[in-house]
């Protein structure tokens, strides 16, 4: 009987989440409720004498600007995430996957260079182009420092004749007793956080994560004829000139600075390529010129945000950072206990600082002249901000909460019984963060920019469609918070809330309509007669893809960090 209520609560919870894929989809509907088919008859098209020529226009030369694109997009979306998880857990992989990216890359440098040379320049001054070339030399620094490191290694093992017993057991500090205790108190074995424990390559639990025989994991070993050889043997031959040089360079006191650069652009790269491949789709459309830019910085700088937002909820629900407790589990008891900030800590931060540093630029587009009412709206969004990051941080500090208890923590002590003991213990919910405060900011966000007022109705009918998105997205983290706080979770593996999952969908899609609200976005979809629903349909599946890639290159992270792992006791 005790049960029933928790039960029925349960279930009000799962029939709630149940429903929010209706309020993720149904998008422009409201749309059409209200403007019926009128949409492109009061968004008449500009003349075509007044639109400017555009290279997705430009007749000439179109295979060679395809083929860039598919190029970049093969070699930035596909194949460079899959290197940069190799590189996270030191794969053997990861230099060959690398050298893929960067032949690939340097083909699709090659076509935009002759497309270059070959048009005319419709688009002077766009920032695609130092961009471009700047993300392209910051990665190919980064793979010849991984080279050097390489190669210096390859050259000292050789020379010690391969692995040598002493090199061996650094890697066995402690007894196979005292590593279980280790293992299973320290380490979720799901962790992506760079710096964490799961990430160390010389960390006890990275080295021995599957050798217990016990493993709950052993249906993932794979015969031990997929294992690979060393990279070094007591018959690797003598050094070249080259690999004396490159252990020379690696052995020198600055090396340890060129690591500290490769691990930096290790985890900055691709939201550096996303911000390259957003330039490269400026340029290509001739969006933003002009008076234009305040509109397209406001637009494609926020939804990247939120897209990329959705990415981190994922891959949170993946497993991502459950060393410090931010996959819905409980924080591994590290070796020596460390500060690290909570993930709604670290979104609130991120709202505070976006809203502090906005708020200065909500007036740009019209320096010199008189506030609107469109700038004041937007002005007290970043009021909203301010106060609900701050607010935020607040709740997320163990100080504060300490303090807001201090009324209960000075009772007079007396003695207790056995059940008031009971009750004097901490709530189970204070082992995690229960903090709505930065849901609750996005979905003020989405409700006040779904009935923001806008130049033309199709405007309009897109920013409701983001505005939904991200009403839902918060939603779905508000039943997560819920259904936490009736079963917190118990194990150091990620309990993995299918609510994150709509939550994810929810940023993410609504952070590329968001990209896709600003004025010249809308111009263009106006210009080619493309209805609201194109974009909202092609987005829907797009994520789907995304977030299907996301898992899938975590996974194959985790199935490299094993093969290494395993690699060192052969």
């Amino acid at each position: 009987m005790m049960r029933a209520p928790l039960v029925s609560r349960t279930a009000l919870v799962l029939a709630v989440a149940a429903a929010l894929p209706l309020v993720l989809a149904h998008g422009g509907d409201g749309g059409h409720g209200m403007h019926g088919n009128g949409s492109m008859e009061a968004d008449m098209p500009k003349d075509e004498s007044e639109y400017p020529p555009t290279y997705f226009a430009h007749p000439e030369h179109r295979g060679l600007i395809v083929g860039h694109i598919a190029l970049m997009t093969i070699g930035w979306v596909l194949i460079l995430p899959v290197a940069v998880m190799f590189s996270l857990v030191s794969s053997r992989y990861t230099i060959y996957t690398q050298f893929v990216f960067l032949a690939t890359n340097a083909v699709g440098v090659l076509l935009s260079t002759i497309y270059n040379a070959s048009t005319p320049d419709l688009y002077p001054g766009n920032a695609h182009h130092s961009i471009g070339w700047i993300i392209t030399w910051v990665v190919s620094a980064q793979v010849l420092i991984g080279l050097v490191g390489r190669i210096a290694r390859v050259v000292r093992g050789s020379q010690h004749g391969g692995d040598s017993e002493a090199h061996k057991h650094t890697f066995l500090p402690v007894s196979e007793e005292d590593y279980r205790e280790f293992r299973h108190s320290n380490d979720s074995g799901q962790g992506t956080e760079p710096g964490t424990e799961s990430l160390r390559s010389n960390s006890v639990s990275t080295v021995h994560g599957d050798h217990d025989l016990d493993s709950p994991h052993k249906e993932y070993e794979e015969d031990a004829d997929f294992e690979e050889m060393p990279l070094t043997s007591p018959a690797a031959p003598k050094a070249t000139k080259f690999g004396k040089l490159a252990k020379l360079v690696a052995s020198t006191r600055i090396w340890t600075y060129f690591e500290l650069v490769y691990k930096i652009i290790d985890r900055i790269i691709l939201p550096f390529g996303f911000i390259a491949f957003a330039t490269g789709m400026i340029a290509y459309a001739r969006f933003f010129e002009g008076h234009g830019v305040y509109s397209g910085l406001a637009h494609w700088i926020k939804g990247g945000i939120f897209f990329w937002l959705g990415l981190f909820t994922l891959g949170r629900w993946s497993g991502a950072f459950a060393e410090v407790g931010w996959a819905w589990n409980i924080r591994p008891k590290p070796q020596h206990q460390r500060w690290r900030p909570t993930a709604e800590f670290t979104e609130s931060f991120l709202i505070f600082f976006y809203g502090s540093t906005n708020i200065f630029m909500e007036h740009l587009g019209g320096a010199g002249g008189a506030w609107s009412a469109q700038d004041l709206e937007h002005l007290a969004i970043t009021v909203l901000f301010i106060g609900g990051g701050l607010c935020g941080m607040l709740i997320e500090s163990a100080w504060i909460r300490n303090l807001l208890n201090t009324s209960m923590i000075e009772v007079e002590p007396m003695p207790l019984s056995d059940e008031e003991r009971e009750q004097s213990f901490e709530p189970a919910t204070y082992k995690f963060s229960l903090n709505p405060i930065p849901a609750l900011v996005i979905m003020l966000l989405g409700i006040m920019m779904s009935s923001h007022q806008q130049p033309s109705m199709l405007s309009s009918m897109v920013h409701k469609q983001w505005g939904d998105l991200l009403f839902g997205a918060s939603l779905a983290r508000g039943l997560t918070y819920i259904l936490i706080y009736l079963r917190p979770p118990t194990s150091i593996y990620p309990s993995r809330p299918p609510t994150e999952l709509l939550a994810a969908f929810g940023l993410m899609a609504g952070g590329i309509i968001f990209m896709a609200s600003s004025s010249d976005t809308v111009t263009g979809m106006i210009h080619y007669k493309m209805e609201e629903m194109f974009m909202y349909t092609v987005t829907m599946g797009l994520v789907g893809v995304l977030m299907a890639w996301e898992i899938f290159v975590l996974a194959l992270k985790g199935w490299a960090q094993r093969k290494e792992r395993r690699s060192t006791f052969h």
